[in-house]
């Protein structure tokens, strides 16, 4: 059984494949339905799986150090120029 259904698709991109249909002496259907096919069949999931790979986690405690405010951009980058050389400075 064939159903219908209803596909929005940009006007450019309808276009081009309508013209493709008539070039290729087809319907928009058998180009969209062999489009879909093909696209079904190569992104099939590997069958070798990656080994999972998880993140390390910092156990460090601690914080902010006093004073710091993380919402003012501009004093975080002076704090962090006072630990460059003058060469370096931002």
């Amino acid at each position: 059984m064939v159903e219908r259904t209803t596909v929005r698709l940009p006007p450019e991109l309808l276009r081009a494949a309508k013209k493709k249909a008539a070039e290729d002496g087809r319907t928009l259907t058998s180009l969209i339905e062999e489009g879909l096919r093909a696209q079904l069949q190569t992104s099939a999931p590997d069958k070798k799986r990656r080994a999972r790979f998880t993140l390390p986690v910092s156990k460090a405690t601690g914080g902010v150090r006093p004073g710091i405010d993380l919402t003012r951009t501009s004093e975080l980058l002076e704090l962090l120029d006072e630990d460059l050389p003058i060469g370096k400075r931002r």
